[in-house]
């Protein structure tokens, strides 16, 4: 690495790492001056209090890194710029796209830290954070275990099947209650499923204290018992674990989509459209746009950073503060960028692709445009 670009990353990551603390102790101070008194009524002690920031932590990180970036860029190319240090490098025979290098480089990491953050981690994070919250309460003796969910209800519409269990558990896959349907009435279909227990067996569904029945073709008729046995295992029976819990997820978060909670990782979705290959058109396009919102959203580093560059590098005996002032800027036109694209592409009005990648290839194309024109 060359001595250049050690200065720059240094004089970059100095600023990046005071930015990130900074806005921890402000996501930290605010948060806790307005729930304090509820996390004391829960009972948590102060080393609760710091895990439950603690998971929450790769969830804010998602949201403030590139902002983060941003501003330490900005502050560090106005602080060269005013101190002539810009034109100095190029006056040497350095060009702009040769100084940009090692920025390019941290907002590429940033990128990819941001990516794997952000499926890995964060989406669970709020989960957890309720777990640390009920570590002093009496527990319910009703409630479902941490791993568990009630009235489990599971379409499978790729082979035509629906499933319903009284409790489920995420983790091992263990039903209670089960019952086992045709999404449609089809007669050539012999089985509708009824058990008291069904778990996967080596990658086998096997169910226990089991009936089946059999499609009439009365539709206003019963199901006519066929089978009654104490283990069935049915290997035609092809939905997994992962499936059946991004379907849980899914629906969980279309059904608050309003709500502020961590987002749905890329392979859950990705398995909850497999298994849903004939969506209707309003979840076809909330689930597309979701997608590809989720493959844009880490890439946001690398284009703050090509946005950064004109901006910060312009000549001129400015003050430092413009970088601040610029940042600010930039981040509202992006977030109102981002909405607007959002909202067309889950009403359809745009492509899915084009909705959530619009910011980003609007930015950066933006950002090279006003980059070649620095003389």
């Amino acid at each position: 690495m060359r001595l250049l670009d050690r200065y720059l990353l240094r004089e970059l990551l100095v600023p990046l790492c005071y930015c990130l603390w900074g806005f921890l102790l402000l996501w930290v101070s605010s948060d806790l001056f307005t729930n304090l008194g509820e996390l004391q009524k829960q009972g948590m002690l102060a080393r609760d209090i710091a895990d439950y920031y603690l998971v929450k932590l790769p969830e804010f990180l998602v949201l403030v890194l590139p902002i983060a970036l941003l501003l330490a860029l900005l502050y560090a190319l106005t602080n060269h710029a005013r101190h002539q240090e810009i034109t100095a490098m190029r006056a040497a025979g350095v060009s702009l796209w040769r100084i940009a290098v090692p920025y390019l480089g941290v907002g590429f990491l940033a990128s990819l830290v941001l990516f794997v953050v952000n499926e890995c981690w964060a989406p669970s994070s709020d989960e957890r954070a309720k777990v640390i919250t009920k570590r002093h309460q009496a527990p319910d003796p009703n409630a479902p275990g941490p791993n568990e969910s009630r009235d489990l209800r599971f379409d499978n519409t790729r082979d035509g099947r629906r499933w319903g269990a009284g409790l489920y558990n995420r983790k091992t896959g263990e039903m209670s209650k089960v019952g086992v349907y045709p999404i449609e009435l089809d007669v050539s279909k012999p089985w509708e499923l009824r058990a008291e227990r069904a778990r996967p067996v080596d990658g086998v569904w096997t169910f226990y204290d089991v009936r089946v029945f059999k499609q009439t073709a009365d539709t206003n008729a019963p199901p006519v018992p066929t089978l009654q046995t104490n283990v069935l295992a049915v290997p035609e029976f092809s939905e997994t674990l992962e499936e059946i819990n991004s379907e849980i997820k899914i629906s969980d978060s279309m059904s608050l989509r309003a709500a502020k909670k961590a987002d749905v990782p890329i392979k859950d979705l990705v398995n909850y459209l497999r298994l849903h290959p004939h969506l209707d058109r309003s979840r076809q396009y909330w689930l597309y746009t979701k997608l590809e919102g989720r493959l844009a959203a880490p890439w946001t580093c690398v284009v703050v950073v090509l946005i950064a560059i004109p901006f910060g590098a312009a000549g001129g005996r400015r003050n430092v503060f413009v970088g601040v002032a610029s940042s600010i800027v930039i981040c509202f036109v992006y977030f109102v960028l981002l909405q607007i694209g959002l909202a067309l592409g889950t009403s359809g009005r745009v492509p899915a692709w084009l909705a959530a990648w619009f910011p980003n290839l609007a930015f950066g194309l933006a950002g090279l445009w006003m980059t070649a024109r620095i003389r």
